[in-house]
């Protein structure tokens, strides 16, 4: 028996005026309510086979929203790490590496 198996995407929210999907900013149109923006962006995400199974809010107006969605037959979850982009690496991360390393490390 095959078990279904899922892949997953955080969704940063701060207030619907700013969305943040792994370092990709989305923000309102100009004169565009918050809420048909949220609505706009959750059609979007839904469209791509997106389900919203959970939310973690932070602070006021600050939430992580959880999707998921089946993973596709033989393809295997992103498990990258996204690194940011204003992210310094400390002298003990330096130990062996040059300024050419890559900032997207596959685990």
């Amino acid at each position: 028996m095959d078990t279904q198996r899922w892949e997953y995407k955080v969704v940063f929210v701060e207030g619907w005026q700013r969305v943040s999907v792994e370092g990709v900013e989305t923000h309102p149109e100009e004169h565009e309510r918050n809420s048909a923006f949220g609505r706009r962006f959750l059609n979007g995400m839904g469209v791509d086979g997106w389900e919203l199974t959970g939310i973690q809010h932070m602070m006021q107006g600050r939430s992580y929203l959880l999707f998921k969605r089946p993973l596709a037959a033989g393809a295997e979850p992103n498990m990258s790490v996204i690194r940011r982009a204003d992210s310094q690496p400390q002298p003990s991360d330096q130990a062996g590496q040059d300024s050419s390393s890559a900032q997207a490390v596959s685990v």
